[in-house]
């Protein structure tokens, strides 16, 4: 079994950002990657509406999705922190409880989900076929979510060790699966929809396979679980994912409403932005996978008691999202003609992707500026603050925006507001992590420390 040590305390911190970044990246844009060949066959079919009911499925996964991201937030954020405090015991015991609580609770959320889909597209605009297709396609990948929920909870613990290449390699396995899947399913056996949603199904299987046999081989694996450990850690895991569940799900209620608003220009409009949506996360892949990758740093450093390092791990961080989007902001710049070939694009679609391939793309930073500063507030105990920044974002940061920039722009005027409110909050994000690091740039203390070494006593009696 590998050794379990805090390799973030030690060595260049923009250097471990780097490394965390790029290679969790890697594993991100195969998945983002086959999201993104997902639109590009259904767009060969030639049918708006095919692309409409993804674009509105989308909206409702990203919902589903988030859950996983609140839960394995508050899994890395322990873990990264115990093991900083050099406690392995604990780490594993928590790795063991957050994976056992994300597989329960986010089967109990895939149901809540699934049974109301009609209603939830429906709010976003979906009529007529459009609605049906969208349902049709979440009836078949919504009761995956367990298994992605495994498989981001595994990745999150995985990289609270340091270890982000198999992290990565997860993801990466699962983009394969569903990239060999996609043209079988949806042309071969003319599945059309139904082939992309079994895909993505397979795919989730996967990872979570390969996001747990490291986990198993190289850290020690798990712990059985009793009554007694599963108790001890609820409150702190809860205290955690709880308000990092409400961040994320600020993420897809704003989107929603981006969504509904872009719905009244028309089904090539909402196709449009659905292309923007799968070009995001592939051209910011690193940005996306910056959130996850520097919270164990934080984390780690914080559980250490070395503040300075925390403090410039969050400058860092910010230097580093600002050289990304340049970089990438300049290629999606140069892209715009294969976009076009790419997808077809004509009228208000060709209007909104080469905005986004333009100008806005350089507004992305203030989304890089947002999760640095969250991976900062989940890591120092004040996880809450994430959840205000983000609910301010997607909602005094979306709704007036929008409205305004619809106004004035039309449907180019969605994506305007969208962005410039995001700028807003990003500045309050920063203000309020300088402000955390300021004060010190420790982790508040633990509230359940008594029954951590309650239930430590009892285990070593045994």
């Amino acid at each position: 079994m590998a050794e379990v040590q805090a390799k973030f305390t030690q060595g260049s911190l923009f250097g471990h950002i780097s490394v965390m970044s790029f290679t969790a990246s890697i594993g991100l844009m195969a998945v983002f990657f086959v999201d993104f060949v997902d639109m590009i066959f259904i767009s060969m079919l030639g049918k708006a509406e095919l692309a409409a009911a993804v674009g509105y499925a989308g909206a409702i996964l990203f919902f589903t999705t988030s859950f996983g991201i609140g839960m394995a937030i508050a899994a890395g954020a322990l873990v990264a922190r115990a093991l900083g405090a050099g406690q392995t015991e604990e780490a594993r015991r928590r790795a063991t409880n957050s994976l056992i609580y994300g597989v329960f609770l986010g089967a109990v959320f895939a149901a809540l989900v699934w049974f109301n889909l009609r209603f939830l597209a429906g709010l976003l605009g979906a009529t007529g076929e459009t609605l049906d297709l969208a349902v049709h396609y979440l009836r078949i990948i919504v009761p995956s979510l367990p298994f992605l929920m495994i498989g981001m909870i595994g990745g999150a613990i995985l990289r609270a060790h340091g270890d982000a290449r198999r992290a990565m390699m997860a993801t990466i396995w699962g983009g394969l699966v569903n990239a060999v899947l996609d043209p079988i399913l949806i042309f071969g056996l003319d599945l059309e929809l139904t082939g992309a949603a079994l895909a993505s199904v397979f795919a989730r299987i996967v990872i979570a396979v390969v996001a747990l046999i490291p986990l198993v081989k190289h850290y020690g694996g798990f712990d059985r679980p009793t009554p007694a450990s599963l108790s001890i850690d609820i409150r702190p895991i809860l205290a955690i994912a709880f308000p990092a569940i409400l961040t994320q799900l600020a993420t897809p209620i704003g989107q929603a409403y981006v969504t509904r608003a872009m719905a009244q220009y028309g089904e090539e409009a909402v196709a449009g932005m659905a292309i923007v949506a799968r070009i995001t996360p592939i051209g910011f892949a690193i940005i996306f996978a910056l959130s996850g990758a520097i919270g164990p740093i934080i984390g780690q450093n914080a559980g250490a008691g070395l503040h300075d390092r925390v403090r410039r791990a969050f400058r860092e961080g910010v230097l580093f999202t600002a050289l990304v989007v340049v970089v990438v902001s300049g290629v999606l710049f140069l892209a715009r003609p294969g976009l076009v070939w790419l997808f077809q694009l004509d009228g208000i679609a060709l209007t909104l992707v080469f905005l986004f391939a333009g100008p806005l793309s350089l507004m992305f930073f203030f989304n890089g500026v947002i999760f640095v500063s969250n991976a900062a507030f989940n890591n120092l105990g004040h996880p809450f603050y994430s959840t205000i920044v983000n609910w301010g974002r997607n909602t005094l940061g979306t709704i007036p925006f929008v409205m305004v920039g619809t106004a004035y722009f039309g449907a180019p005027g969605v994506l305007i507001g969208q962005y410039l409110g995001g700028a807003v909050f990003a500045g309050l994000a920063f203000l309020m992590a300088r402000r955390v690091m300021t004060a010190g740039g420790a982790p508040q203390q633990e509230p359940f420390q008594r029954q951590a070494r309650l239930f430590s006593l009892l285990h070593h009696r045994r």
